[in-house]
């Protein structure tokens, strides 16, 4: 093979696809399957500010992800759809300046705020999440590639290796900034709702619903350094409470499942190379919870040093 691609979270499955689709010989190898790893339980909501590190970069790679995202939104076999919804915050009395460039961009009216003193509407992809991993996973087969499920404890075996092991780069590549922020989120069924809904300017909790075609994501929380991966009964209930009171439709919604996942976290997005025992090596991890929204982005961006 010209290349393996190392961890199977939407990063690695994105950027193996892109490779593939290049016309390069691509191995995919990692210790979970697709839908066991953390990009499975992700919202998820392409757009809104960029807050991560390195700034330059992550602009252009969210930038880069909407546009795809955005056309990948006219198949519907890709679990992508383009939605309305509402960014909230409990800071500040006024939208920031930047909102007014959204898609969509529109201040809620009075009965609109939900409690919250800034809010305002906006059009974003959303991604249902076991529906996308699954497409990726057809197109890269479709492109000569499947996943190898296996242990994986050094960054060898092919001239070039891509790094996208998420939390598993604090052991593979030895760095210790690499650490778990842990996140919840309830899955019930869907009564009808269309709208997200996202809180920001959050820190540890915050009230959100991302509806999907059967079934609705509610958030959030984040833990830093916990690697629990057990669902936790009190923050259930509490997040059940936060949504309910700004949805009440979700009060009476069925829970279909809890699900925990450890956030791959780190002061700034690892995207570069290194040689590791005379193989060519590109890392790509520390997205935190931006993994979808970045994803095609940081793939374009590997693609283009390696095509």
């Amino acid at each position: 093979m010209d290349v393996l691609v190392i961890g199977a979270g939407v990063v690695g499955l994105t950027t193996a696809v892109c490779l593939a689709e290049g016309g390069l010989e691509v191995g995919v190898v990692a210790a979970e399957p697709p839908r066991r790893t953390t990009s499975m339980v992700a919202g998820a909501m392409i757009g809104g500010p960029v807050f991560t590190e390195p700034m330059d970069s992550a602009v252009w790679w969210q930038r880069t992800s909407l546009a795809e995202f955005t056309a990948l939104a006219a198949d519907p076999d890709t679990g992508v759809r383009v939605a309305r919804g509402r960014l909230v915050s409990r800071i500040g009395e006024q939208p920031p300046p930047w909102a007014a460039d959204l898609p969509g961009y529109r201040p809620c009216e009075p009965d609109e705020h939900a409690g919250f003193p800034v809010a305002f509407w906006i059009s974003s992809p959303l991604v249902d999440m076991p529906r996308y991993l699954g497409y990726l996973e057809l197109r890269l087969l479709a492109a000569g590639t499947r996943v190898e499920v296996r242990e994986v404890t050094s960054l060898g075996g092919a001239p070039v290796v891509v790094n996208c092991s998420g939390l598993g780069a604090r052991e593979l590549a030895g760095d210790p900034e690499v650490r778990p922020v842990r996140g919840q989120h309830v899955i019930v069924s869907n009564p009808g709702i269309e709208d997200f809904f996202f809180e920001g300017g959050f820190e540890s909790e915050w009230t959100s619903f991302m509806p999907h075609e059967e079934r609705v994501v509610l958030g959030g929380n984040a833990s830093d350094g916990d690697w629990n991966d057990q669902p936790d009964p009190r923050q259930t209930q509490e997040i059940l409470d936060r949504c309910a009171a700004v949805e009440p439709r979700l009060a009476e919604a069925r829970v279909l499942g809890v699900e925990v996942g450890l956030r791959p976290g780190r002061p700034s997005i690892r995207l570069e190379e290194e040689q590791v025992h005379g193989t060519r090596v590109i890392h790509c991890y520390g997205h935190g919870g931006v993994g979808v929204s970045m994803s095609w982005g940081c793939a374009r961006d590997i693609a283009a040093r390696l095509l």
